[in-house]
């Protein structure tokens, strides 16, 4: 593109969208704007008030290694660093899977189990576990949407730590009842206060793919494949924390547990088989079967 105060935002959004296009992304004119805001600063939506404005040299160089980044089949979020979850802006990168409107239905559930047992336990604090939560999305969502909640967020990798830290830090006040722990699944929680048969809510979001599953380009290129591929099966993960969950959940405490469609009415009778005195499947936002919701004890 040319130098600084030659080309306005108008111009370059629309040069950006052919290149896109050429480079084989199919939603370009909007991905165009995304990028645009991104490097110049303009508020979302404001571009259209912007068109005469001129773009500045830096801007547009910067604006030019994202359009590389993205023609090369980096996704989207991680060119841009950031991406909305709720009613959250996460900051998302390599170390860490990017959050999914799937998730988001995981999150809701969880929500409404919450509040279903804050009513039948009036005035109790409630513990909530999120098991491998790569980014904080499920965590930091129930913490910022449910602030009396304590919850304590665990994952294996460092790295993906390091990410939910960060994201933490940017929770201000809301992030107040938040704790990170490292460590695999349950054996994390031996660093904080958790006390076995004490857990009002555990949620996760495991790997679930199968080694060989086939997957996207741009999954297995760059999303972490250590939060993606479970095993042999893709619910060996599954399978352990609705097993170890048993061991942490309080009487009447729930597991509400991402999963790929084809696993749920399986995973479901595990947990019932493993002692669950109820279990059953949860949609996710296209009517899909995309999690498992089981209860230990209780009536």
């Amino acid at each position: 593109m040319t130098g600084e105060g030659t080309v306005g935002w108008g111009e370059v959004v629309r040069i950006t969208a052919v290149r896109l296009s050429r480079g084989g992304v199919t939603n370009a004119n909007q991905e165009a704007r995304w990028l645009a805001e991104e490097v110049s600063g303009i508020a979302s939506g404001a571009l259209d008030s912007e068109t005469d404005t001129p773009a500045t040299a830096a801007a547009v160089a910067r604006l030019d290694t994202l359009v590389e980044r993205r023609c090369g089949g980096e996704p989207l979020q991680y060119v841009l660093g950031h991406w909305p979850f709720r009613t959250l802006d996460l900051m998302v990168d390599r170390r860490v899977l990017i959050p999914r409107p799937e998730t988001e239905a995981v999150v809701e559930r969880a929500l409404s189990e919450l509040d279903t047992l804050s009513a039948a336990h009036p005035g109790r604090s409630l513990v909530v576990v999120d098991l491998g939560t790569g980014s904080g999305a499920m965590a930091l969502s129930i913490a910022t949407e449910r602030p009396a909640v304590t919850v304590i967020a665990t994952d294996v990798s460092a790295d993906a730590l390091a990410v939910a830290a960060a994201n933490l830090a940017g929770l201000g006040m809301a992030g107040h009842g938040v704790t990170l722990a490292h460590g695999s699944w349950f054996d994390a929680l031996a660093e904080t206060q958790a006390v076995p048969g004490e857990l009002d809510l555990v949620v996760a979001n495991p790997p679930y793919v199968a080694v060989g599953d086939a997957l996207p380009p741009e999954v297995v290129d760059f999303e972490p494949s250590g939060a993606l591929v479970a095993g042999a099966a893709g619910t060996e993960d599954l399978v352990a924390i609705i097993d170890g969950a048993r061991h942490w959940l309080a009487d009447g405490g729930v597991l509400v547990a991402e999963c790929a469609p084809t696993q749920a009415a399986e995973l479901v009778e595990h947990a019932l088989v493993a002692g669950y005195s109820h279990a059953e499947m949860g949609k996710d936002l296209t009517g899909r079967d995309r999690m498992v919701v089981a209860r230990w004890g209780g009536s």
